[in-house]
């Protein structure tokens, strides 16, 4: 959306042509939209018209309203307190970040809408959904256990929204969405958003919905706000230029991607010992810190995030003034992904690529999305010649210290334990640690005997 503190009165005239119920206007008037942004524009009226719709939009341009505010009118006038529109998105902090909108629209409305994803208990969403919901937006896998555990009843559903579904595609998600979507009535709408539309989307597309309008806005292309830059580096030098270049860039919010979660953390890390306020999100910190970590990067209290490309998703920060790769992502859907988090609603950002040798048919790739050759950049005073250091990369594992090899010891034939005399005379006594036999349980000291006395070799597990 665009916002101007001094167009309410236009901010009403754009959205009336909608004939929005006056409960959710009111929710539109107290979110501050002005106008409807390319996709609303164009999509509204066919999902509001009740036909199936397929959106082609990058982050950032404002789709998520085009299934809320039509799933709030469509509900809003029929009875509560069962589960009629299912939004399912591929990660958790997407799944929160439209679960708010759904509040922030809604709010005079008293909808009911809850959110479901895994990494968190299961009880407290079973108690939610006993008392009566709406609205539910999920993640694939927590909502597939709610449905194994009959603990969610989407027989009831008008309405369903299958977001960002590229990358559940690329997560993995689309047998668990099948699955799931023979639980939910046929005769449904449904809407599917996607950032780009890989074979697999088109023929999920044709699987689920009947006679899609397509919308597409800016398909495959890079928000037209960002400026791009490559920055060529070798692999052990990119901390050190990050460093220097945070210290030669005016900033806001800097959102940082690298390919593992271990890289994540140690860049995180270093940022933190060189004075800035960092955090790292990555797929083994808890749900509370992923929270902790994104809720700071909104408020302000830390000004660089870094983050792999997953645990990216459903960020949602508007003054995002930098995206920067430290590791150029594995496709050019995935650099699209991963620079709509700046220049969004209009606002101008600046995307930049540390690049290596290895790394020129992806650039190859980017620059044929982009139309356009991208400027190569280096930064005044920084020495590229420095040497780099013993072990192959900058996070790699150093080297495992060489052990002497121990002396190999004949295996002792197999014999019991004799019984202690004295006190422990008639204690049950276990076979000697380290045998086993294959294919049977452990057997009795006097089983073992007899095995021996048969002429049985014992198994050593060599």
């Amino acid at each position: 959306m665009v916002f101007s503190p001094n167009a309410e009165k236009r901010s009403l005239m754009e959205f009336h042509k909608f004939n929005f119920h006056p409960q959710i206007a009111a929710g539109i008037k107290a979110a501050g939209f002005v106008t409807p942004t390319p996709i609303q524009e164009q999509a509204l009226p066919p999902v509001l018209q009740g036909k199936d719709v397929m959106g082609l939009a990058q982050t950032g341009t404002g789709k998520t309203a085009v299934f809320v505010l039509p799933i709030l009118e469509r509900l809003i006038t029929k009875p509560r307190g069962r589960i009629r529109a299912l939004v399912i998105a591929p990660t958790r902090e997407l799944a929160e970040q439209i679960n708010t909108t759904f509040s922030d629209l809604g709010g005079t409305t008293h909808m009911r809408n809850i959110t479901i994803y895994g990494g968190v208990g299961i009880n407290p969403q079973i108690q939610k959904l006993r008392s009566g919901v709406e609205i539910i937006v999920a993640c694939p896998g927590r909502l597939l256990d709610h449905i194994n555990q009959g603990t969610i009843n989407l027989s009831g559903v008008e309405v369903l929204v299958l977001d960002e579904a590229d990358r559940m595609f690329d997560m993995g998600f689309l047998p668990d969405i099948r699955k799931i979507i023979k639980h939910i009535p046929a005769r449904r709408q449904t809407l599917l958003f996607s950032a780009t539309m890989p074979d697999d989307i088109r023929r999920l597309a044709r699987e689920v919905m009947q006679s899609p309008v397509t919308v597409q806005v800016n398909y495959d292309a890079p928000a037209s706000t960002v400026a791009h830059a490559l920055y060529p580096v070798d692999q052990h030098l990119k901390t050190a230029l990050l460093l220097e270049l945070l210290r030669h860039t005016d900033t806001e919010s800097v959102l940082i991607f690298t390919r593992t979660k271990h890289r994540a953390k140690r860049v995180g890390q270093q940022l933190e010992k060189a004075g800035y306020k960092a955090a790292s999100l990555q797929g083994n910190l808890s749900q509370n810190k992923r929270q902790a970590a994104l809720n700071g990067f909104r408020d302000g209290s830390y000004q660089v995030l870094v983050a792999t490309d997953i645990a990216a998703r459903g960020i949602d920060v508007s003054l995002i003034s930098h995206v920067i790769n430290y590791d150029i992502p594995d496709t050019t859907d995935a650099y699209t992904h991963r620079i709509g988090r700046t220049g969004r609603a209009a606002k101008t950002g600046d995307a930049f690529t540390f690049v290596t040798r290895e790394d020129e048919d992806t650039v190859l790739g980017i620059e044929r999305v982009l139309g356009k050759k991208i400027e190569r950049r280096t930064l005044e005073g920084f020495d590229y010649k420095k040497s780099a250091p013993a072990r192959d990369s900058e996070f790699a594992r150093p080297p495992r210290t060489p052990q002497r090899r121990r002396e190999q010891k004949k295996p002792e034939p197999f014999r019991t334990r004799t019984a202690a005399v004295g006190p422990q005379k008639g204690r049950h006594v276990q076979p000697t640690r380290g045998v086993a036999h294959r294919g049977s349980a452990p057997q009795r000291p006097s089983d073992l005997a007899t095995l021996k006395d048969r002429g049985h070799k014992p198994f050593t597990g060599r």
